[in-house]
C-alpha cells in the first residue's frame, strides 16, 4: 500500500494550486443542497486512491478498516454511506490530479486499448445503470459490454495519455486526441494498421510503427525498431496490473459517476506505483532510434 502520508501530501499540494484557479474559472457557484462535508477534497482524494493500492478487493471492507485503522488520520471520517454521497464531488480534482501525474514524452511511445466490462454480456440487456451508454462488441477475447481504455505510455511505464470510449468504438478512432503534444516513434498492434492514420501522425513528427497483417506485403525495418515493437507488451502488462492490483474493471458500480471516480483513483494509483514495468535499454540506446 502506497504510504498515507506521502500521497496525502502530494495530493494537498496540488490541491491547494488547483483550487484557487478553479473556483476563479467557474462561471457561477451554486452551494450544494444538505449538510456539507466535514472532509476535505483532498482527504477525499487520498482515499479514493489509497483503495486502489490496497489488498481489499470491495471499497465497503476497506472502508471499515479505514474506520478502524486510520481514525487518527481521518478523526472527521464519515460514515460509510455518507462518504459514497460525497465521492462524487471529487471527479473534476482527480481528473485534473492524474494530467498532473502523467509522465515526460521521451519520443517512444506505446499504445493499446482494453476492455472494461461492466458485467457479463449475456446480463446487457438488463443492466439498467449503464443502459444507452456502455455497448456491446467484441475483443480478441470474445463479446463484452462496457468500454474501452486507450492508453499510450512511454518506455519507463508512465501514462502520457488515456481516454475511455464505449465498447464499439474502433482503437483508431481517438488516435488523433491522444497524440496530442506527442512526438518521436509510436508502437501500436496490428488493430491500428491505417494509411490515413499513418500520414496524419507523420505529419505530426510521429512515425507509427504496427506489425504487419498476414496479407500485407513485407517491408523493410530498424532493427532497432523491430526490437522496440517487441517489447510492445509492456503496456500490455500495464493493463494487467491497472484491472488486477488497481482494479479499475469489476460489476460493482451502482452509478455511471461512481464507475469513472473508480477508474480515475486506479490510474492514479498505478502513477504513484514504486516499481512500473519498464524496459531495460539503455537511454542513449533508446534515444537513437
Amino acid at each position: 500500500m502506497l504510504d498515507i502520508t506521502t500521497l496525502f501530501c502530494s495530493i494537498d499540494d496540488f490541491w491547494k494550486s488547483f483550487k484557487i484557479h478553479w473556483y476563479k474559472n467557474q462561471i457561477g457557484y451554486k452551494p450544494s443542497r444538505g449538510p456539507t462535508s466535514n472532509l476535505s477534497m483532498s482527504e477525499i482524494m487520498t482515499i479514493m486512491v489509497l483503495f486502489h493500492q490496497s489488498n481489499y478487493r470491495t471499497f465497503k471492507h476497506f472502508y471499515f478498516s479505514l474506520l478502524e485503522k486510520y481514525r487518527k488520520a481521518f478523526p472527521k471520517l464519515p460514515s460509510y454511506p455518507r462518504f459514497v454521497a460525497i465521492q462524487k464531488s471529487s471527479f473534476l480534482p482527480l481528473f485534473a490530479y492524474l494530467h498532473y501525474c502523467k509522465g515526460k514524452v521521451t519520443g517512444i511511445s506505446f499504445i493499446d486499448s482494453t476492455v472494461i466490462k461492466v458485467c457479463h454480456v449475456k446480463r446487457s440487456n438488463s443492466n439498467k445503470v449503464f443502459k444507452n451508454i456502455a455497448k456491446k462488441s467484441k475483443s480478441t477475447m470474445g463479446w463484452f459490454f462496457g468500454f474501452k481504455l486507450h492508453l499510450i505510455v512511454n518506455e519507463e511505464g508512465e501514462i502520457l495519455s488515456f481516454q475511455i470510449t464505449k465498447g464499439n468504438v474502433s482503437d483508431i478512432n481517438p488516435v488523433k486526441t491522444l497524440t496530442k503534444g506527442l512526438w518521436g516513434k509510436l508502437f501500436g498492434d496490428r488493430g491500428y494498421i491505417s494509411s490515413p492514420l499513418f500520414e496524419d501522425l507523420l505529419a505530426k513528427n510521429i512515425q507509427l510503427i504496427t506489425r504487419l497483417r498476414n496479407n500485407m506485403k513485407n517491408k523493410l525495418m530498424d532493427i532497432k525498431d523491430k526490437i522496440l515493437l517487441r517489447k510492445r507488451a509492456i503496456i500490455e502488462t500495464i493493463n494487467d496490473q491497472l484491472k488486477n492490483i488497481s482494479q479499475i474493471e469489476h460489476s460493482r458500480h451502482r452509478s455511471p459517476s461512481n464507475f469513472l471516480i473508480n477508474l480515475l483513483s486506479g490510474l492514479i494509483a498505478y502513477c504513484h506505483q514504486k516499481k512500473k514495468p519498464s524496459l531495460r535499454f539503455p537511454k542513449t540506446t533508446l534515444l537513437a532510434c
